[in-house]
């Protein structure tokens, strides 16, 4: 994994962390959802630097590569 695959992998998993964090109280989810705007725009600027923009399999590859709980092996 080079650097710009291990941003995007990084990017994206901040981006999930935020949008559970939004998303954990459903009655105050409208008010928060504006803060997704910066990791969402960092997430994209990663993607695309990487190479991975549409390449979906990769990039779970890589996230998987250091966040190994999202391979759903710790149910």
């Amino acid at each position: 994994m080079d650097s710009d695959e291990l941003a995007a992998a990084q990017a994206y998993v901040r981006l999930l962390e935020a949008t559970r964090a939004v998303l954990a109280d459903p009655e105050d989810a409208p008010v928060y959802l504006p803060l997704l705007t910066s990791p969402m725009r960092e997430a994209d600027r990663a993607l695309r630097s990487a190479g991975l923009t549409g390449n979906e399999d990769r990039l779970f590859a890589l996230v998987r590569a250091i966040q190994p709980s999202f391979s759903g092996s710790d149910r």
